[in-house]
């Protein structure tokens, strides 16, 4: 897929999991009774925009984010403020953005699954999708597109054969033939015994040459729990990444849109079929952060409603509540140049999303 095609599936995806985070704090602050003074997707210079009710709904002009401005947020002095609610209702409001990322994945998948589709089953001879940067094949010379024939004399038939062949290898070089253009070329590597995390040994990725296709869907009672068990697994993925960068098995890392962007360009790239499994990752992704108790967040918004609770009713002055998230807001933007720029230096090294 080209350049522009690709960006245009990032703000197609981001934008609309935007929609969804503001729309969930919309719809939960009109139904407590919180006076929404403007719903906006991007940040200003505003676009377009209209009135409806007492709400602006605006379409602005950087389309990296979006917004939910409600009334006194911190200043309970105001009638219909957010901040003039109770507890219970500041908590749904506050957290009813990432409530709906959490949840899109259990309404997207589902639907997936009973939309008649083509779903591969197996296929024909095995094929180099991708080369990871300072691999064993990155340093062979194996190259995108490359079939792969046969590893030491013994034919490559399927996927589960090569990496029985490989698997047998740890360590050891192996002289692999492949297929380039109708010409065969001898290429030798050692697979790495102990590989990166989400790499294989020989630094590849693979897919059929010739891949067999059925036209499958479920019925709802089926869709509804392979969904579910499918969202669940992407839940659970990123809450144990987050665990173990918490205990320090993992070295921690955040993304940038740039580096958003560059994924969703690679999902686009492998085509439009791919792009719902990258949203509900995405969503869940940005639902989890967006709780975390950080400053100028919903979860640290949260957190301030939490610290309420905890002193039995007494509220932080508004003035040093605005006096955090403002702080907090401006490390944000620091650490966000910083990741911006570690994004840009992995995509320059052809790295993916996550190392």
């Amino acid at each position: 897929m080209s350049a522009p095609w690709a960006i245009l599936a990032f703000f197609i995806i981001l934008g609309f999991l935007i929609f969804i985070h503001e729309l969930g704090h919309l719809a939960t602050a009109k139904w407590r009774g919180v006076k929404v003074l403007e719903f906006g997707l991007g940040f200003p210079p505003r676009i377009i925009g209209f009135r409806r009710g007492e709400t602006e709904y605006s379409l602005n002009a950087i389309p990296l984010g979006g917004f939910c401005k409600m009334l006194g947020e911190e200043d309970p002095s105001e009638p219909r403020s957010l901040a003039s609610k109770g507890a219970g209702t500041r908590l749904l409001v506050l957290s009813a953005g990432s409530l709906m990322m959490l949840l899109f994945p259990f309404i997207l998948f589902p639907v997936i699954y009973m939309v008649p589709r083509d779903v591969v089953v197996g296929g024909e001879g095995v094929q180099v999708t991708e080369v990871v940067v300072d691999s064993p094949a990155h340093a062979a010379g194996v190259k995108p597109g490359d079939e792969i024939l046969s590893i030491d004399g013994e034919e490559v038939r399927n996927i589960e054969v090569l990496r029985e062949i490989v698997a047998a290898r740890l360590g050891s070089e192996i002289v692999m033939l492949v297929e380039r253009d109708l010409e065969e070329i001898v290429l030798r590597m050692i697979p790495r015994e102990d590989p990166p995390p989400g790499q294989e040994p020989l630094g590849v990725g693979i897919g059929w040459v010739h891949t067999i296709t059925e036209r499958r869907s479920h019925p709802p009672w089926e869709a509804i729990y392979l969904g579910a068990r499918r969202s669940a697994g992407i839940v659970t993925m990123l809450i144990n990444g987050i665990a173990a960068t918490i205990t320090g098995e993992e070295p921690f890392g955040l993304v940038s849109p740039i580096g958003i962007g560059h994924a969703t360009a690679e999902a686009a790239r492998a085509g439009i079929l791919h792009w719902p499994s990258l949203a509900a990752f995405l969503s869940v992704m940005i639902g989890i952060f967006n709780l975390l108790p950080i400053p100028a967040l919903d979860g640290g918004r949260i957190a301030f409603v939490l610290l309420e609770l905890l002193r039995r009713g007494k509220r932080v002055s508004p003035r040093v509540e605005n006096m955090v998230h403002g702080v907090g807001f401006t490390l944000i933007l620091v650490l966000f140049v910083i990741i911006v720029y570690h994004d840009i230096l992995r995509i320059f090294r052809g790295e993916g999303l996550f190392p």
